[in-house]
């Protein structure tokens, strides 16, 4: 069976921009040898390149801490916590999780999730911060337009490699 489209709906679909799909980011928590080591929390989130927050994609925590104390560090993160993370309740469905231990870790964001994203410049932002340690927060600059992507950042302390891969 062959199916015929109007040449009006198939000039439709020429005219409607491809969006990009899946988004793949690669974050490395470095092994420290302190006295007291604990996880850092975690988030990652999508900005504009003058800094509004758009969307926060995960936030890693201490989901374990008894009656949800855990979230009351969430603010540790500050950056975060002041574009995007006051606004919301925790857990939150799909975006919060617990705490990774050192390593090479990997979050794959559908592109389902993001069909809100509108083409243009943003800024993919990955903050850490740690109990009896630090806070750092790497940022690497995407656009979002329908085209394959990459870019790459390194941190200096509590974060190692961050890498960001777009599918189209």
């Amino acid at each position: 069976m062959r199916i015929v489209l109007p040449a009006a709906l198939l000039a439709g679909f020429a005219a409607t921009p491809a969006m990009a799909g899946d988004m793949t980011i690669g974050i490395e928590i470095p092994r420290m040898t302190v006295a007291e080591y604990h996880p850092p929390y975690v988030a990652v989130w999508i900005a504009k390149p003058d800094e509004t927050a758009v969307k926060t994609l995960a936030v890693w925590y201490d989901t374990k801490n008894p009656k949800g104390e855990g979230a009351t560090w969430l603010k540790d993160m500050r950056q975060w916590w002041r574009r995007a993370g006051k606004s919301m309740t925790m857990p939150a469905n799909g975006i919060s999780g617990p705490t990774k231990s050192p390593g090479k870790h990997q979050i794959v964001i559908p592109a389902a999730r993001l069909k809100d994203l509108a083409p243009g410049a943003y800024v993919l932002n990955v903050e850490a911060a740690r109990e009896v340690g630090g806070k750092e927060v790497v940022k690497i600059p995407f656009t979002w337009n329908g085209k394959a992507a990459k870019g790459a950042a390194k941190g200096s302390s509590e974060l190692g490699a961050v890498t960001l891969t777009i599918k189209p």
